[in-house]
């Protein structure tokens, strides 16, 4: 059953390579951490702080081409914690059927931001990084 979660937190370093976002349960108290680019952090930064850029970034171009294809973002899902890598999918309804699209968390999360849908993230994955 897929878990409901929300962008709790967004840590960029200045000194480290990798960023950390924090995905907190809507319905619950679990949370983790997934390590991050400075690209996908500061992109999911200016989105929640609701900075304007003057011409559309990556994910602004992913969630236009859905919506000029005709698809709608319906959520992500964070599906699998594999080998200390995190696999998630892009859902989207396009006439009539849900297409299921590979993508990394990061993109994912930025994508979920930029058009305001839900994240999700599997049970198993849940359970895995937080022992519970």
């Amino acid at each position: 059953m897929p878990i409901h979660m929300e962008l709790k937190r967004i840590i960029i370093s200045e000194i480290h390579e990798q960023q950390v976002i924090l995905l907190k349960e809507v319905d619950g108290d679990r949370n983790f951490s997934i390590m991050i680019g400075i690209f996908e952090a500061t992109s999911i930064d200016r989105r929640v702080k609701h900075l304007p850029s003057p011409r559309p970034l990556t994910h602004d171009l992913v969630t236009g081409t859905i919506d000029a294809l005709g698809g709608e973002l319906r959520d992500i899902f964070i599906s699998e914690l594999r080998d200390h890598t995190y696999y998630a999918k892009l859902r989207i309804r396009q006439n009539g059927e849900m297409v299921e699209v590979d993508c990394r968390p990061s993109d994912a999360i930025a994508l979920a931001v930029t058009a305001s849908v839900p994240i999700y993230v599997s049970e198993d994955v849940i359970e895995e990084v937080t022992g519970e």
